[in-house]
């Protein structure tokens, strides 16, 4: 098989990525955190979300003494929030089993919470210059359309030829540059719509390019139909403009976070609220939809003024009153965070 990795190498110290945050310095925590959240996120969404994070929590020791509210208020708005919930549990694991650093042992690495194999690679390759291989969503699509592969790359049989693949590709010098330049291709180049063909410096010997297969390849997942629930989200605000915040159960859909209590219907929400707190009758706001990877979720905000909370809300550790002030400490859900804001703006 012809090396992709000089032509690949060449073209990237020319026109590769030299300047991310988390390649200065390359550390492998730093390596680690940008990894897990470029997963399904884009790179031009990451670097504000890593660099305040890195400022927040700059050592891994740092990371793993944070209480999870500190962790999911910094991840609040990059979804997928069991990404920072495993981040967060492999920390304290390092800091248990590993005396406070990533090991660098492939198979001690991998069996850490929300890393597995591609990633492991890509830590110990980028911050190691250790010979691993990654198979990322770029990657998969790189070497789908190299080798004219079908069949959709989840598959088990597709994704086991492009691991081989993507080992055979690995070469034995300069990894941590090869690592970033081939997700570096499949991120500016050979991208899902529209690829560069031309400017590729692998279109020579790509067969999805010789065959024009780029539009087929990688073959799409089979789609399915994507229902919409429904629920009624309660803003109950009490006199001093405060509103009623509860931590989602676990396991779930925002599992963990605070957002707003929920019911089925109007009058459940009216019962709801009244639990809770004298209240008058409900605004509706607009209505909003959400859109997670399995379903759309249509949110009716229903804004009640409350005339005095219970008592017992104050001793509940998942239920609490929160002013603008104070939910930037908080994990919160990117659209409830957005809901709650537009409430306090549209009444300033």
């Amino acid at each position: 098989m012809k090396s992709i990795a000089a032509p690949l190498l060449a073209w990237f110290d020319r026109h590769g990525r030299h300047d991310l945050p988390w390649q200065h310095p390359r550390s492998a925590y730093r390596v680690w955190l940008s990894e897990i959240m470029l997963q399904q996120t884009r790179v031009e969404t990451v670097i504000d979300y890593f660099q305040r994070f890195v400022e927040a929590l700059p050592t891994l020791a740092d990371l793993a003494a944070a209480d999870e509210d500190t962790v999911l208020a910094l991840w609040s708005g990059l979804g997928y929030y069991r990404r920072a919930r495993f981040l967060h549990r492999a920390a304290r694991l390092c800091v248990q089993q590993h005396g406070g650093e990533l090991p660098r042992d492939f198979e001690a690495l991998a069996a850490l919470p929300g890393i597995g194999r591609s990633t492991a690679g890509a830590i110990l390759s980028q911050a190691h210059g250790l010979r691993f291989p990654i198979l990322d969503g770029n990657v998969k699509r790189v070497l789908t359309r190299l080798h004219g592969i079908h069949g959709h790359p989840g598959q088990s049989a597709v994704e086991k030829q492009l691991w081989a693949l993507a080992e055979q590709h690995t070469p034995h010098q300069r990894l941590a540059d090869y690592t970033q330049a081939i997700m570096d291709l499949g991120a500016t180049l050979c991208t899902r719509s529209r690829p560069r063909c031309e400017a590729c410096p692998l279109h020579a010997s790509c067969v999805a390019y010789a065959q024009d297969l780029t539009a087929e390849l990688p073959t799409p997942k089979p789609t399915r139909a994507i229902p919409t629930r429904r629920t009624h989200m309660l803003l109950l605000r009490d006199a001093e403009q405060r509103i009623l915040l509860q931590r989602r159960d676990q396991p779930g859909v925002w599992s963990g976070l605070w957002s707003l209590p929920e019911a089925e219907s109007d009058d459940d929400a009216k019962r709801r609220a009244a639990e809770h707190a004298k209240v008058h009758e409900p605004r509706a706001l607009n209505a909003f939809t959400h859109v997670f990877s399995h379903y759309r979720l249509r949110i009716q905000p229903l804004l009640f003024e409350a005339a005095a909370p219970t008592p017992r809300i104050a001793d509940n550790d998942d239920l609490r009153w929160c002013g603008r002030d104070q939910i930037d400490a908080l994990g919160l859900p990117a659209p409830v965070r957005k809901l709650l804001n537009d409430t306090w703006e549209s009444d300033a």
